[in-house]
């Protein structure tokens, strides 16, 4: 017994010493993944003693490194013309071998930003035709998907964490909750340069600033950004995120015992409230928090016994909505149209509905337009707008929610977690599309922003590596005059990023959506960066951007615009168009095409200042001959 009991444990000792001496690799570098063509590969990973690599393209010939005593090495190997699938071998001094199939070589674009470019296919981007678009991906296994996982870090970290496992082959099922303006934007290269394998890195995390995806060294350098926590924490982290770990636990429970509620019961002695509309302009001003709303609402005769669609209109911030008792959906985007399914076997002659609405700051509630609540079967609908009972259950202004030491908007945070491990990825370009959380801090973004382009080149070794980026789409109601606008202040600091080298920027201002600040055309955006991509990196003989005003004669009341193409004002006379006059004044001046690349303005007085697509939401409808809009421009005096 005894020598069976040493033998067992020897070879435990022995499978338990292969494991830790087997090869793996950084993330990144994983089956099915795309290599930039005609370049330059780096793998890296831990190995023990010589560590060597074969690749099919190249299988003549043998690379190594020896690893470090810490088992990392790093080989880098020369990467073929595009084409695949080839393999590569990886072996070390313990005979411990990994290989890496399915490998591609083309071109690989980190994609990266804010919502718009994390704004999923499915999902809760649900873009333009969407299920079409999702099942025609079985068309495109030669694009590749590698999404990083958002998380955040204090200091620089050197290996990528990745969801889906590493890279993935497009198709049903993996580009479902993939950036849509991502794999819209492989998917152009791709038709446009012969099919040739494209992959590209989803890097994207909503609701973040610039700054997050900026080095340390460069938000401490714009001076008007606070660092001080992030620095604290770099050296403190372990214990103060303990601590906060701690104080959200516990409120967390608070919050979830205040907000108990018997969603199969109709309470009674409720406050009533009109929805659609946001409490704060009704009977709980000032409040964010959560709030209970109940309804009973008695169907008809033709709505009963049968499935139905609960529509609830728009809800600030986010919500659970229960039906007599049952779960029936839950969305935590402001600005979406709530709809959720009612199976037939919850439907009776009443539907009590109960739906907890969550507010974190500004605007909450149940908001929209009345027609927007309902229950239908598709044949016959009941509105639901009106009085509903309501409860204010938990209020986050006596009770705050614990801040975390740093999170997820802080300088630099998502730069060291998310970009800096990407460093020895040889990438073909960067697609970005970002700016909605830096609105109102225009004349900061126009520092900020060309610093950080510079900092990505510099971390991916590229001195003038392309950077194409998207103007803010319109967004918010229309106002006819709005020089004050922040939104079109921030497109004026995105436009002067341009003045670095191999920057491109794809307007995607008239293709915005009023009351949804993340607008579904997302295969128009990708191809106005495709455009940008396939002219300035690749060469093709492609109009990638619209006319853009050459001079401006100002003539008194009178000013002439010339451009460097023609114009076509769609649908009558040029729109979009502000002048600053005399007085001090905005006014909508009179416009007129007087050649095909001459607009000519008239006011009452003397015209000091023009503005086009100035605005939120702006209406400006001048394009060139390939259909891309004019930029928003302005020319003072």
């Amino acid at each position: 017994m005894k020598k069976e009991l040493l033998l067992a444990l020897a070879v435990v000792a022995t499978a338990s010493s292969a494991a830790e001496a087997a090869v793996t690799v950084d993330r990144c570098i994983a089956d099915s993944m795309v290599v930039q063509r005609n370049s330059r590969l780096k793998i890296t990973g831990k190995a023990s003693g010589t560590v060597r690599a074969r690749a099919s393209w190249d299988a003549g010939r043998e690379y190594s490194a020896v690893a470090g005593g810490d088992s990392a090495f790093c080989i880098t190997i020369p990467t073929p013309g595009a084409g695949g699938p080839f393999s590569i071998s990886i072996s070390d001094s313990d005979g411990s071998t990994k290989t890496l199939q399915d490998i591609y070589s083309g071109e690989v674009w980190l994609c990266s930003g804010q919502s718009n470019m994390e704004m999923p296919l499915a999902g809760w981007g649900h873009v333009n035709n969407f299920e079409a678009e999702i099942a025609g991906a079985v068309n495109y296994p030669q694009i590749r998907l590698l999404q990083i996982n958002r998380h955040i870090a204090t200091t620089p970290r050197h290996e990528a964490v990745v969801n889906m496992g590493g890279w993935r082959k497009a198709a049903p099922g993996t580009v479902d909750n993939f950036s849509s303006v991502a794999y819209f934007f492989a998917r152009e290269l791709s038709d446009n340069l012969g099919g040739i394998p494209v992959g590209v890195i989803d890097c994207s995390w909503g609701g973040t600033p610039a700054e997050a995806w900026t080095p340390m060294e460069s938000c401490k350098a714009i001076g008007d950004l606070d660092c001080s926590a992030v620095d604290y924490d770099a050296a403190h982290g372990d214990r103060a995120y303990a601590d906060y770990s701690d104080r959200l636990a516990a409120w967390e429970k608070l919050e979830r015992e205040s907000c108990d509620l018997d969603v199969s019961k109709l309470y009674e002695g409720w406050q009533t409230m009109y929805l659609p509309m946001y409490w704060e302009k009704s009977v709980l001003p000032d409040f964010d928090g959560v709030v209970w709303f109940q309804r009973e609402v008695v169907l008809p005769e033709e709505l009963r016994n049968k499935a139905l669609t609960l529509s609830l209109g728009r809800i600030d911030d986010g919500d659970l909505t229960f039906v007599n008792g049952t779960k029936v959906g839950e969305t935590w985007v402001y600005d979406r149209l709530r709809q959720y399914e009612i199976p037939a076997e919850l439907v009776g002659d009443k539907l009590l509905i109960s739906v907890r609405v969550t507010d974190n700051g500004g605007g909450g509630g149940i908001w929209g337009f009345p027609e927007e609540m309902n229950v239908s079967d598709g044949v016959t609908t009941l509105n639901i707008s009106g009085e509903w009972n309501y409860k204010a259950a938990f209020d986050y202004g006596r009770n705050p929610r614990p801040q975390a030491p740093y999170y997820f908007r802080s300088p630099s945070v998502l730069y060291n977690a998310m970009v800096h491990p990407l460093r020895n990825i040889d990438i073909a370009g960067v697609i970005w599309y970002q700016g909605c959380d830096n609105v109102g801090r225009a004349e900061q973004y126009s520092r900020l922003f060309p610093r950080m382009i510079e900092d990505w080149r510099t971390l991916f070794g590229k001195e003038n590596m392309p950077f194409y980026f998207v103007q803010l789409a319109g967004f918010l109601p229309h106002q006819p005059v709005q020089p004050g606008s922040d939104w079109a202040a921030l497109r004026q600091a995105q436009t002067e990023a341009l003045k670095l080298k191999n920057t491109g920027m794809a307007t995607a201002v008239d293709i915005g959506e009023a009351d949804d600040i993340h607008p579904k055309n997302k295969q128009e955006v990708a191809r106005r960066l495709s455009l940008l991509a396939l002219r300035d990196t690749y060469g093709k003989k492609v109009q990638a951007t619209a006319p853009r005003p050459t001079s401006v004669a100002f003539k008194g009341t009178k000013a002439e615009i010339r451009f460097d193409g023609s114009v076509i004002p769609v649908a009558g006379k040029p729109k979009g168009i502000i002048v600053r006059v005399a007085d001090g004044s905005w006014l909508r001046p009179k416009a007129e095409m007087t050649a095909d690349r001459c607009i000519m303005l008239e006011s009452p007085q003397e015209i000091l200042e023009i503005r086009y697509n100035w605005a939120d939401n702006p209406d400006g409808n001048l394009y060139g001959k390939t259909g891309l809009p004019v930029l928003p421009f302005q020319k003072t005096r």
